[in-house]
């Protein structure tokens, strides 16, 4: 294992203000250049607009810095070092750094030459501007530090925890492949011995969340809103939907995907020949089929990946080579590594990182297709000069990443030669996005209740979560597990790390379904408007963004229903194949 370095990063794109070798990890480096862009004297448009680049030059750097020490912290969670390394950057630099940026975007709204720019260039980057002025405190720095620190914690906590299983010491994502096992027994041992270790550590976990929950619960005060949730939707710009809508998503997941969810399940516990299901039966292959084996290696999965993707769209194979050239990707589960997978951009040099946790299972493809579809999108809007629009929001982002599953079926033959091993993938992944959606909703719905409750008991807490997973879940029977139910939201890290930023998925998953349709329709022109949305970045409003990618931004009712049914055909297709 090779360690990200930041000069293990080719830098094509070169720098302007800074000098090129700068210690961003020292604030008696960083805070100078700060304190110039506030101090400078501004007299024309032009000197404006030479100042944003400076600041988005610096802002750029900064960030690149940061999401190094954070990808080596989660690639080696138990060295002390690299953790110090990641928690001396969060207090010394990013900490006090916030007070400046707030002055920078301050000077930049009073500037009397702001009026003289295009509006139409500018309109979006003003607006957030705007909404980030209305919503600074200063009294938040320190709080949202702590919240960074407190989740590096829980990476810390979740990357620790193994098992001694068949000999050996496996970490729980290594766990996962027993559950795939056609023998029920080992599944029952393997889903028993993991989840046994996590209720162990299920008051560390509490603690964490409590500790999350009062703080963010303080921020939202301090900016003056009633709650977190009416805090975090105006923090996260959601200026083209509300929570209101957001409720009428769960409740759309609850009466017209549940029901399929159960029917799925229905159908998986007759061809078991079972009465009921229990948690460790919803991997395994329900007609007793061994379990896929797309690779033996992370090689393997890498270079099968790349032929894929070379498939979908030259461009995107080319793209994937290069980041296996420069050492981007780290997808080996291994003890002291964080849980997940996640794709993470190098801002200043403009290229993608993927760090995964495989081990030989069809969902480890699935997992780096989708990382790799974020990553082509890092690559599309890498030329936007303007440095505040070349990021989507996460509506689309996602986007982005679940079509790059879809879109990659018919192509799967790179792992599964015999083509009734590629439909068994392709029905798991299908049966996986109907599944997903009321998880969607029932993880968003949480963290509504949560945030708008934040007086809660601990069990209060658990008693509403168990309640959701009967309204939005399966079938499966947790007889006799009620605790490791109550507890299952621990394993959602979002909840812990990334609060409300879960809706997301659910509004992507409907925009990767049309573009998934539209693929079907004609491959060329559907991967054609797909590449058009990736490159606009995040120039564009969302509805606008998802009308260039030849799609509906409309998470409602009468979106749903078609969608599924085509989700639908194409399962009763490939169960033919299968």
């Amino acid at each position: 294992m090779t360690l990200l370095t930041a000069q293990s990063v080719p830098h094509n794109y070169p720098r302007h203000y800074l000098p090129a070798q700068t210690n961003l990890g020292d604030w008696s480096v960083v805070e100078p250049f700060l304190k110039e862009l506030q101090t400078r004297s501004l007299h024309s448009p032009i000197d404006l607009e030479k100042w944003l680049k400076d600041l988005n030059e610096l802002e750029q750097a900064l960030g690149e810095e940061g999401s190094i020490r954070y990808v080596r912290m989660t690639c080696k969670t138990d060295d002390p070092q690299i953790e110090k390394d990641y928690v001396n950057f969060l207090e010394k630099i990013s900490e006090p750094s916030k007070s400046l940026f707030f002055g920078l975007l301050k000077k930049y709204w009073e500037s009397p030459y702001r009026s003289f720019l295009n509006e139409k260039d500018y309109f979006l980057f003003n607006r957030s501007v705007e909404n980030q002025l209305a919503l600074y405190r200063e009294e938040n720095i320190p709080l949202e530090t702590e919240i960074e620190k407190l989740s590096q914690q829980y990476q810390k906590l979740s990357g620790s925890l193994t098992v001694q299983y068949e000999g050996k010491e496996q970490t729980l994502q290594q766990m996962g492949r027993y559950l795939e096992s056609t023998d029920r027994q080992k599944r029952e041992e393997a889903w028993r011995l993991t989840s046994e270790r996590r209720l162990k550590e299920k008051d560390k976990f509490e603690d964490l969340f409590d500790e999350m929950l009062k703080i963010r619960v303080q921020i939202a005060k301090n900016a003056g809103f009633d709650n977190y949730r009416d805090y975090i939707f105006r923090r996260k710009e959601r200026f083209d939907y509300s929570a209101k809508d957001c409720e009428a998503f769960h409740e759309s997941a609850e009466k017209t995907i549940k029901p399929l969810v159960d029917n799925l399940q229905k159908k998986r516990a007759a061809q078991m020949g079972l009465s009921t299901l229990k948690p460790w039966d919803m991997s395994v292959d329900p007609l007793g089929l061994a379990p896929l084996k797309p690779f033996e290696n992370t090689d393997q999965l890498i270079a099968g990946c790349e032929t894929l993707l070379g498939q979908v769209d030259p461009e995107f194979g080319k793209n994937f080579k290069s980041m296996k050239e420069l050492r981007l990707l780290d997808l080996d589960s291994r003890k002291g590594k964080a849980p997940g997978g996640y794709q993470v951009d190098l801002e200043e040099a403009r290229i993608p990182f993927i760090f995964a946790n495989s081990v030989g299972v069809d969902h480890d493809v699935r997992t780096l297709l989708h990382e790799g579809g974020h990553a082509m999108h890092s690559f599309a809007w890498k030329n936007i000069s303007f440095y505040p629009y070349r990021h989507a929001p996460m509506e689309f982002c996602e986007v982005a990443s679940m079509s790059m599953e879809l879109m990659a079926d018919p192509y799967l033959s790179v792992f599964y030669p015999n083509p009734k091993d590629a439909a068994r993938s392709i029905i798991r992944h299908l049966e996986d996005v109907i599944v997903l959606l009321p998880w969607i909703a029932t993880i968003d719905a949480f963290q509504h209740w949560i945030y708008t409750h934040s007086n809660h008991t601990r069990q209060e807490r658990s008693d509403y979560w168990v309640s959701l997973r009967k309204r939005l879940g399966g079938i499966d029977d947790w007889t006799g597990f009620e605790e490791v139910r109550s507890s299952l939201w621990h394993r959602q890290l979002h909840i812990f790390e990334y609060p409300f930023y879960y809706i997301e998925y659910g509004i992507a998953q409907l925009g990767a379904l049309q573009i998934w349709k539209n693929f079907r329709q004609n491959k060329a022109e559907g991967v054609r408007l797909y590449k058009q949305g990736l490159a606009v970045g995040g120039s564009q409003t969302l509805p606008e963004i998802f009308k260039s990618a030849g799609i509906h931004f409309d998470f409602s009712l009468k979106m749903i229903e078609p969608l599924m049914a085509e989700v639908a055909k194409e399962l009763e297709q490939q169960e033919k194949i299968g």
